[in-house]
């Protein structure tokens, strides 16, 4: 049998701590609306009230869909509790309506979070239980302290971490479901009380000015895809730059997407402990693009095709494509090529150096010392180092010389057993090899001279103010043109080419040119690589040049 349910919705006028509260765009919206759409967007079939002396809380009230209740003066002190006024108005609805309702429900215009799913849900619980009345609350585990005879004590018997706290529900206004022969003058409460737990994203009372910006944060949350790759043939790049942006998106929801080849990706993602899907195919992209109801899709795996981009766009997503060469970019909201100079004159690309995402390690560390005498050369290729330029270059440490010491760093995905010129006995003894190094920057500022391929590490290197050698891992690194003389690289071009010999002379003639390293850092410090990140944010959000 179908359920008569009223829902009042008690809005008084004279609101002190925020002047018009009900009525104040909350991300656009009027605050009392979110209240009233979330009840009349319910499965159930409910009658909306909005009980108020207010005429402006009363016009926006009817303008999204509630009926007016006018609430005599007597109910609209700041002494009186809500009770007598729900009361009031279910009392004169049902004059109204000459029938009695079943369930009344209470609902706090001050309570936005809220979703339909949740409402659906505590009525679903209430129904099922055959519950005299059910209220809203949020498990808020903290240790506290109360007072008993004049004395202050714990009111826990053992301290333990939050996670492993008994239940503490704590009361929030979203809602009050009451059978209707429960809600009388003095109270709403019925025999059998229950409480049912709604999220913590959802439990948002607006009270003060901070709960307000609290909310209005949650509200202007956008849900953020991030499709990486990261394998032996591509490198590591891509799921730094990632993690990277994921880390300064923690006011979004963010969900990485990787195919099952990124083996190295899907460790590094495992770790970071965001949210992420496996994927083989396109398709399951585009489903999970519409199950996640995805509002921006962000691509970081090189080249993408027309057919991809006009499928993604098609979902209502906004379209941000790093590093992207291929016919897709053309079809994407914004395309950021920071690795790049300029190669078209499409107004969503953004090309160049000053769009490089930097690690915080980098922002909050000093550049490098010069010394006239170079003692430490730095030598590091990535994190998997496809062309083994690790090997090609340590074969070279014993004809540079024996005063200078060498550090090589090893990414994640380079593996030391499969290289047999990295064993013990095969190593200089002023040469250090070390992997899974968690801060670059302790490395960098020690190095006089680094040696690394073209890809992302040159950025930091040039941050670090480092003179740096640069080697290519392929054609495709060839292009980045940030690496090159002008500012402050000496390039000796594709890795697998270049000869020994090659590196070795390079290497000798820098370490004795104090002058040329000199004027090579001075070079990287006049560098703006520091709001890089804030320009790509902005873009990501439909911002660009423009903006800044």
């Amino acid at each position: 049998m179908l359920k008569r349910i009223l829902v009042v919705i008690p809005a008084r006028g004279g609101s002190k701590g925020i002047p018009k509260k009900n009525i104040r765009l909350m991300a656009g919206t009027p605050l009392i609306a979110y209240s009233i759409l979330t009840a009349k967007r319910s499965k159930y079939s409910v009658d909306v009230v909005v009980s108020t002396d207010d005429d402006e809380i009363g016009r926006i009230s009817s303008r999204y869909g509630a009926e007016v209740m006018p609430r005599p003066a007597h109910l609209a002190t700041d002494e009186v509790t809500l009770d007598p006024v729900v009361y009031h108005a279910v009392q004169e609805k049902e004059k109204i309506l000459k029938e009695q309702y079943d369930v009344v429900i209470t609902m706090q215009p001050t309570s936005p979070l809220l979703s339909v799913a949740t409402f659906d849900n505590a009525l679903d619980y209430f129904f099922s239980n055959n519950f005299d009345t059910v209220l809203s609350g949020v498990n808020d585990p903290h240790l506290a302290w109360g007072e008993k005879n004049s004395i202050v004590v714990p009111l826990y018997a053992k301290r333990l971490n939050r996670q492993y706290l008994p239940l503490h529900l704590r009361e929030t206004g979203a809602f009050f479901i009451s059978r209707r022969d429960c809600v009388k003058e003095n109270s709403r409460f019925g025999t059998r009380v229950s409480v049912y737990p709604i999220p913590e994203n959802e439990s948002v009372d607006i009270d003060t000015p901070h709960d307000w910006w609290i909310a209005e944060k949650e509200l202007l949350k956008k849900n953020i895809i991030i499709r990486i790759e990261g394998y032996k043939e591509i490198g590591t790049g891509h799921i730094q730059r990632g993690l990277l942006l994921g880390y300064n998106l923690i006011d979004h929801n963010v969900h990485y997407v990787l195919s099952s080849k990124s083996d190295i990706g899907i460790a590094k993602i495992e770790e970071s402990h965001f949210p992420y899907s496996v994927i083989e195919t396109d398709q399951e992209m585009y489903h999970l693009l519409e199950d996640l109801h995805c509002d921006i899709l962000i691509n970081d795996m090189l080249n993408t095709t027309e057919e991809y981009i006009k499928q993604c766009k098609k979902r209502n997503v906004r379209v941000v494509n790093f590093e992207d060469l291929g016919e897709g970019g053309r079809y994407a909201d914004a395309v950021i090529n920071d690795l790049y100079e300029k190669q078209n004159s499409y107004k969503n690309y953004f090309w160049g150096s000053e769009y490089y995402c930097i690690k915080d390690e980098f922002l909050l560390s000093e550049p490098s010392e010069f010394r006239d005498e170079v003692k430490e050369i730095l030598v590091s290729f990535g994190g998997t180092d496809p062309s083994n330029l690790t090997a090609k270059v340590l074969e070279c440490v014993p004809q540079v010389s024996s005063n200078v010491h060498f550090t090589f760093i090893l990414g994640m995905g380079y593996s030391e057993n499969n290289h047999l010129s990295l064993k013990s006995d095969c190593i200089p003894p002023n040469v250090d090899i070390v992997s899974n190094v968690s801060y670059m920057t302790d490395y960098m500022k020690k190095a006089d001279i680094a040696i690394c391929s073209q890809g992302r590490t040159m950025l930091e290197l040039a941050s670090m103010a480092v003179p740096t050698i640069l080697l290519a891992q392929n054609e495709r690194e060839q292009n980045h043109e940030f690496g090159y003389l002008k500012n402050g690289f000496l390039n000796l071009g594709l890795g697998e080419e270049v000869e020994k010999g090659t590196i070795v002379e390079t290497l000798k003639w820098l370490i004795n040119s104090k002058q040329i390293r000199a004027q090579i850092r001075n070079q990287m410090l006049r560098l703006d690589l520091k709001k890089g990140l804030q320009r790509t944010l902005r873009i990501i959000f439909e911002g660009g040049k423009d903006d800044e």
